[in-house]
C-alpha cells in the first residue's frame, strides 16, 4: 500500500490481495482519523461481497470472477475507539453487466486507489439505532464517541 496526505485530503493505492477493509481501517487508526469520507475509489476487487438491505438484514451477493471497481464511497466513523468503515460500491462484471450495493467484504485485485477527506477537529460516530437494526452515522456523537 501507498498513502499520500495533503491537510485534511489523502489517497490510497492498494495492492491484489489487500482486504480493502482491513487496510483504510489501518490507515485511519495510523493516520487518527476519527471523522473522514471516501470520496472515491476505483479499481478492481478480486473477490467479495455486496449487499441489499431488505429493511430486516442484508441480502448477501458473493462478487466472483473479479469485477472492476467503477465507483466507491463512504465513511469512517469510530465505534468503541476503533475505525468503523462504511462502504457501497459500483462494480463491472466481465459481461459489462453492474452490480451495486452495500460492500460487505472485498479483496483488492491488481490495484485500488482511494481518495478521501477528513473533517479535521471532529468525530463521527456510528450508534445502533435499535429500531433499523444498523449501526447509523451520527456526526455529532459527543465526548463519549
Amino acid at each position: 500500500m501507498q498513502s499520500i496526505r495533503d491537510g485534511p485530503r489523502w489517497m490510497l493505492r492498494l495492492d491484489d490481495g489487500q482486504d480493502l477493509f482491513r487496510a483504510l481501517a489501518d490507515f485511519a487508526r495510523t493516520e487518527k482519523l476519527r471523522a473522514s469520507v471516501v470520496v472515491s475509489g476505483i479499481g478492481m476487487l478480486r473477490a467479495g461481497e455486496v449487499g441489499y438491505w431488505d429493511g430486516q438484514q442484508y441480502q448477501p451477493r458473493q462478487i466472483e470472477p473479479a469485477h472492476e471497481m467503477v465507483s466507491l464511497h463512504g465513511s469512517i466513523a469510530e465505534v468503541e475507539g476503533a475505525p468503523s468503515v462504511h462502504l457501497h460500491v459500483g462494480l463491472s462484471g466481465p459481461d459489462h453487466r453492474s452490480i451495486a450495493g452495500h460492500l460487505l467484504r472485498g479483496t483488492v485485485g491488481v490495484l485500488a486507489e482511494i481518495y478521501g477527506e477528513e473533517f479535521e477537529g471532529h468525530v463521527f460516530g456510528r450508534p445502533l439505532n435499535e429500531s433499523l437494526g444498523l449501526r447509523t452515522l451520527d456526526l455529532d456523537p459527543g465526548p463519549t464517541g
